[in-house]
This record gives C-alpha cells, structure tokens and sequence, in this order.
C-alpha cells in the first residue's frame, strides 16, 4: 500500500476504523471521515501510534452539501488510489408495520445515496487515473433481507449491492476493481441501536472489526489484474437469534 491514498467512510469506530489502521499500518495516506469529531481523532491517535499517515474530515453524508465538500477536500491531494464506503446506519424500529418516513430516508440516506453520490463525485479523477479500488461494506441482509436487520436496513443494503453490481459494469473496463463485503453480525456500535442489544455472551460469538478489515485487505492486496468482486463473511458458531427476531417484531419508539 506504500504511496497509495484511501478515503475511509465511517472511520471513527468500528470496521472503519479497523481498516483505517490496517491500511496506515501498510504504508497507505489515509484520510478518514465522519459526523462526530471525536471518534475520528481517536482513529488518528490509533494511527499515529503506528506511525501511519492519516487526517480527519468531519462531514455527514446524509447531507449532498458535506458529500461535495468531502470530496473536493479529498481530491485537493489528488485521486484516492482506494475508496471504502463503510458509513452505516441502522434504524431502530425494524418491523415494516411501524417504521416511518424519517427513519425509511435516514437508513437509505447513510447506506445507499451517500455512498453513490461520494463515489460519482470522485469518479472522474479514478478514471483519468486508470486504477483504483471502490469497496462497499454491505451486510449480510442484502443477500439474506430479515426481519431482525429490518425492513429498511435490508432494502437499503439490496440496492447498495445493485448499485455496486452496475458500478462495477461500467468502470471496469477503465481500471477500476469494485468489491463489496456483507458481513454477517460483527461487534460494533450499530448493534446497540437494535431492538434487543445483545449482551457480552452474545458478542462474544461475533465476528471482530479486524476480521472484515483482514478480508477487505486481502483483495486490495492482490496484483491489479485480479479482481475480487464479493465477500460474504460470517460467523463461525451460530448464535440463536429468537429473541432478537421476536424484539424485531415489536413496536418500538424511533
């Protein structure tokens, strides 16, 4: 990764945060970004002890505004070789009876616009560069929609993955690889916005942050000629999830 630039989303905690450091750790510029400052300099500080390269940009990617101004930032030390659109964001009414208009917009805001509209945004520059990489952090539920991930959350993930599917179509034949990633359940901060958050026992049976970032790195490492275009990645020991489909169901408060 020596000399090369990459734009993580969603880069103050969790899997965004595990690849941040990975890919600072292998010798990558990495620029982060995030809604809350504080995560994101928490990140650095990660980084900095590793002594990787790495900076901040605060921007909501809910907002077209924060998108432009993201990229434009991003493309001001030229074309970011890798793009990780890994920002995601879970609602917490799951059952299609009860889930309301605000909450349909903000799920598919985070997981499938912001990601489209940042990724069109910094296309012209990867094109002109012949090269690069653009990987989406997806979710199992866009392979396997339920009702524990939600209505919502699982539509936004189908799309995210069609959109990756047609993305790929297109700039493939400039360069540019396209991987998405659907994890199964990995122990993160979104899980405490579920019906029922699972407790220690539970996440304990769970997959890592730095279980996705080793997957995620390991295709981005491959020679240029080779492209991994899917992962799915889950569990090893299943957890029985009754209760948690049962608390899915159950009409709760936005």
């Amino acid at each position: 990764m020596e000399g090369r630039t990459a734009l993580v989303t969603g880069g103050g905690t969790g899997i965004g945060a595990a690849l941040a450091l990975d890919l600072a750790r292998a010798g990558a510029k990495v620029i982060i970004c995030g809604r809350r400052g504080g995560p994101l300099e928490e990140t650095l500080s990660r980084i900095a002890a590793v002594n990787g390269q790495a900076r901040a940009i605060v921007a909501d990617l809910t907002n077209p505004q924060d998108i432009e101004r993201l990229a434009t930032d991003a493309l001001a030390s030229g074309p970011p070789d890798i793009l990780i659109n890994n920002a995601g964001f879970s609602s917490k009414v799951r059952s299609a009876r009860y889930i309301g208009a605000q909450e349909w917009r903000d799920v598919m805001d985070v997981n499938t616009m912001g990601p489209a509209l940042l990724t069109r945004h910094l296309l012209p520059a990867m094109i002109d560069a012949r090269r690069g990489d653009i990987v989406m952090i997806s979710s199992m539920a866009a392979l396997r929609p339920n009702v524990m991930a939600g209505v919502v959350y699982s539509a936004a993930k189908v799309a995210a993955k069609a959109y990756m599917e047609v993305l790929q179509q297109e700039v493939k034949r400039h360069g540019i690889r396209c991987l998405t990633v659907y994890p199964g359940e990995v122990d993160t901060p979104i899980l405490d916005n579920r019906a029922l958050p699972p407790d220690e026992t539970q996440r304990a049976l769970m997959m890592q942050s730095e279980d996705i970032s080793a997957a995620v790195m390991m295709a981005l490492s491959l020679p240029h000629r080779a492209t991994v275009s899917e992962i799915a990645i889950t569990a090893t020991i299943p957890r029985d999830m009754t209760a948690d489909v049962k608390a899915a169901l159950a009409k709760q408060n936005p």
